[in-house]
């Protein structure tokens, strides 16, 4: 959660923080403590714990004693001692007694805390870390191309300006050790001010530039990981989990550090898990194993000749590993558990526009594709339904093309153009509004010519209300 989008104590500006919410600290959760001693009442004779934990860019806190008794909240900006001379500019992370359990925690004596806060960070103290702040990313840039000029096998991730404006610390990663000398004396006499190179690791790198994870949200390093433990394969081997680097590495190219999180969860539950069982030795022959759960305590075997595997308890396995160091062989591995189906998941509401379907998309653009193919058509005269394809005429009276004729074949009466199969009133009258004769068979035969100049007076006989005709019967 950003400082911006922060409601703590009520609206965007975060309790504690005196600059509403742009306190350049890269969100105000990063690294942050919660005080859950800060609602209890002390004792009258009560002396506050004079050593004080200050927040500064990125990831890096240290600890400062409050000489004067300065009253001090968390969130307000102090300007702090430094080692090599100036001021720094710092936020205030934690105060009273839980800055004595995070000291317990680092291992820090307060012996060894020397440095000290000056004053609470005035107005100008304020604008002059600002404009320390504004040049920082110009000032990496400048940097690396300086470093490229000179060919130096390092990559600078990172810059931090002081608070007075006199020093900046250049954070860096490289393999092996780099002369950088030449690159501090052209830095030196670019940005006139002193230059500080600290060599990081890919970890502390990732937690300085931040990100989000695999898992959707920030890196743990970037907002409460403080210290970073070794992580091995042998974690990912406990879990269960396939050796894959691509999904085992985390943004810094090492393995995550997640990985050890639930590591202790699982070394519990395989202390009742049998080792050394890949393989055991039945009348029915050698069971190998498949796979292992490991909180249910089951292992899956198969049998040669079978194709389903056989799931049983831990400790069935366990008892048949004993039975075959002794030299037993027994008639098989015992009866398999039940495993029950997952219930489906219950909905409180109807899907009615498949939100629920993973292959909604696919049916809407088959359905698509399916709309836009084109009808067959005939190979004959390339209109469809027409001769020279492989459909099948129609039977007349269905509303389709009439069957071929014979010729000096009468036509039937009372079958027209008509769906199904009742004459046309307008082309079965002649002109004198009589029905017509049927056609005579020694009558000559009507050649193409006839039919086609015919034909646009059939259509005038069908729009001619009156049902006449402009040509004589036959």
């Amino acid at each position: 959660m950003g400082c911006g989008s922060c409601s703590t104590g009520g609206g965007c500006a975060p309790a504690g923080c005196k600059s509403n919410g742009a306190c350049l600290t890269n969100g105000c959760s990063k690294l942050d403590v919660y005080d859950w001693l800060s609602h209890m009442d002390m004792p009258a004779n009560y002396k506050p714990f004079q050593i004080v934990e200050i927040k500064f860019k990125g990831s890096r806190k240290d600890f400062y004693v409050n000489q004067d008794n300065i009253y001090l909240e968390a969130g307000e900006l102090v300007a702090v001692e430094t080692t090599t001379g100036g001021y720094d500019i710092g936020h205030v992370s934690l105060t009273g007694e839980l800055v004595r359990m995070q000291m317990t925690k680092r291992r820090v004596n307060e012996a060894d805390v020397a440095k000290k806060i000056y004053r609470k960070a005035t107005e100008a103290d304020v604008n002059k870390w600002k404009l320390a702040k504004d040049l920082e990313w110009e000032t990496m840039h400048k940097a690396r191309t300086l470093a490229l000029e000179l060919k130096l096998s390092m990559k600078l991730s990172d810059v931090d300006y002081q608070g007075d404006k006199t020093k900046a610390t250049f954070y860096y990663t490289a393999e092996g050790r780099v002369d950088f000398r030449e690159l501090i004396k052209k830095m030196a006499e670019q940005f006139r001010i002193r230059i500080e190179m600290r060599q990081i690791g890919m970890r502390q790198e990732a937690s300085r530039l931040g990100g989000i994870g695999s898992c959707g949200r920030e890196l743990c390093c970037s907002t409460w990981l403080t210290d970073f433990k070794t992580v091995s394969t042998s974690a990912a081997r406990y879990q269960n989990l396939s050796l894959n680097t691509l999904k085992l590495a985390g943004q810094c190219g090492k393995l995550k550090c997640c990985l050890n999180y639930e590591l202790d969860t699982y070394m519990d539950a395989l202390k009742t898990i049998p080792d050394n069982v890949n393989i055991l030795r039945t009348e029915r022959g050698d069971a190998r194993l498949q796979k292992t759960d490991i909180f249910k305590q089951l292992m899956w075997f198969s049998l040669p000749g079978e194709e389903a595997w056989l799931p049983i308890k831990a400790s069935r396995a366990k008892e048949v590993q004993r039975l075959n160091r002794e030299g037993i062989i027994p008639p098989d591995l015992g009866e398999p558990v039940e495993i029950t189906a997952p219930v489906a998941k219950s909905f409180d509401y109807e899907n009615v526009v498949g939100q629920d379907s993973l292959t909604r998309l696919d049916e809407r653009s088959r359905n698509r594709n399916n709309r836009n193919k084109k009808p067959n058509r005939g190979q004959g005269g390339g209109q469809p339904n027409q001769g020279g394809g492989n459909q099948q005429p129609r039977q007349q009276g269905q509303g389709g093309q009439q069957p071929q004729r014979q010729p000096n074949q009468p036509r039937p009466q009372g079958q027209g153009n008509q769906p199904g199969g009742q004459p046309n009133p307008q082309q079965a009258r002649g002109e004198s509004g009589q029905p017509n004769q049927p056609r005579d068979p020694n009558a000559p035969e009507r050649t193409g010519n006839n039919k086609r100049r015919n034909r646009p007076n059939r259509n005038k006989n069908r729009n001619n209300p009156n049902g006449g005709s402009n040509e004589t019967g036959a």
